[in-house]
């Protein structure tokens, strides 16, 4: 074959391996299946005086693949006065049709919104006006620019939130705490309460952090918080709640009370008592309370007709004593437990023994 004839054959052999490896390739994928798929569980109520939505950024596209980079979140938002169906949302040039833009959240800063677990939260506080209804959608985009389709629509009816619950009382409990408070006088614009509150309460592990619910929301004005751990501080706030055409409004929480659950049931007695004096000493051996909280065991001793008084103790597993501080005559023994709780509580006694020590 000549040179020009080798020429030919590699060009026709680059050829066929071209049209191979196309004829390999996946169809494209239209641009829309790339986009964020639409946010699908915003939600809005009203804390006080300002709409707080919630929601979680979409993680995946509308090809069911998964979003490597964060969502960009728009928030859009319309208002009227309540009657019939809030205004569609419709995506047009990358906005939603008839609705105002009101913060565009990006990337790893989201700032004014900010994570509570998973989810993204917004506080709107921008001209609010009480009777108004607002609604709200949110459009999710990636970074290179491709939209999803518009969430569903949430809408808040904006109304007064009630007032703190006055005369707030936290009383501790063996392993639990007991509030009860009394219902707010009136809401936050000063005018009457017309309809049933509702009250949630809120507990912190520590004086700066965060409150979170403990309760769904009450009728009553009692709540006893169960399941705790005795010694430690947990605190404590309560908030009334009231429903406006199906939107509900939490009120301001009262100042945060402190209580520190306790233990204060003592363990049961030691029993089968028995001692056994020799010259100049008395060996004591009890069976042990079954508690696993006992820290130790406390040892008492009597001349006939005379108290009680503590002479020693043992640690736990101990279950024995030896008293070398007996001379010569006789002697009463008693043995109780104590526990592990900050203020230790102390057993009933165990049966009596009485010796004489030769």
């Amino acid at each position: 074959m000549t040179g020009r004839g080798r020429r030919l054959a590699a060009c026709f052999g680059l050829a066929a391996l071209a049209l191979t490896a196309c004829g390999k390739k996946a169809p494209p994928v239209a641009p829309e299946q790339r986009a964020p798929q639409p946010v699908g569980d915003l939600t809005g109520a009203v804390y006080e005086d300002t709409i707080v939505l919630s929601w979680t950024p979409p993680l995946r596209r509308a090809d069911n693949t998964r979003i490597r980079d964060f969502t960009v979140m728009r928030i859009f938002r319309v208002d009227d006065a309540g009657a019939g169906e809030p205004k569609s949302a419709m995506l047009a040039d990358g906005k939603v049709g008839g609705y105002d833009e009101l913060v565009t959240i990006r990337g790893a800063e989201p700032a004014p919104a900010v994570f509570r677990g998973a989810r993204l939260e917004y506080t709107d506080r921008k001209g609010l006006t009480y009777g108004r209804r607002y609604t709200y959608v949110a459009l999710a985009g990636d970074t290179l620019g491709r939209i999803g389709p518009p969430s569903r629509r949430v809408s808040v009816h904006y109304a007064p939130a009630p007032a703190e619950p006055e005369n707030l009382v936290v009383e501790p409990r063996e392993s639990a705490v007991r509030l009860s408070w009394g219902a707010p006088p009136q809401l936050v614009d000063g005018s009457a309460i017309t309809e049933p509150l509702k009250y949630q309460v809120l507990r912190a592990p520590s004086p700066d952090a965060d409150l979170a619910a403990v309760s769904a929301p009450l009728s009553e004005t009692t709540f006893t918080d169960s399941r705790l751990e005795n010694d430690h501080a947990y605190y404590y706030a309560v908030r009334a709640l009231r429903t406006v055409s199906g939107t509900t409004i939490y009120g301001r929480p009262t100042a945060r009370l402190v209580a520190t659950p306790q233990d204060v049931t003592p363990p049961s007695a030691p029993g089968n008592l028995v001692a056994i004096p020799s010259e100049g000493a008395v060996r004591l051996s009890w069976t042990p309370s079954p508690e696993p909280d006992v820290a130790e065991y406390i040892v008492y001793r009597a001349p006939v007709g005379g108290g009680f008084e503590r002479i020693g103790s043992v640690a736990v597993p101990a279950t024995t004593y030896l008293d070398r501080t007996a001379a010569r005559g006789t002697y009463r023994y008693v043995v109780t437990a104590q526990d592990k709780a900050a203020r230790p509580n102390e057993s009933a006694r165990s049966n009596e023994v009485r010796v004489t020590v030769p």
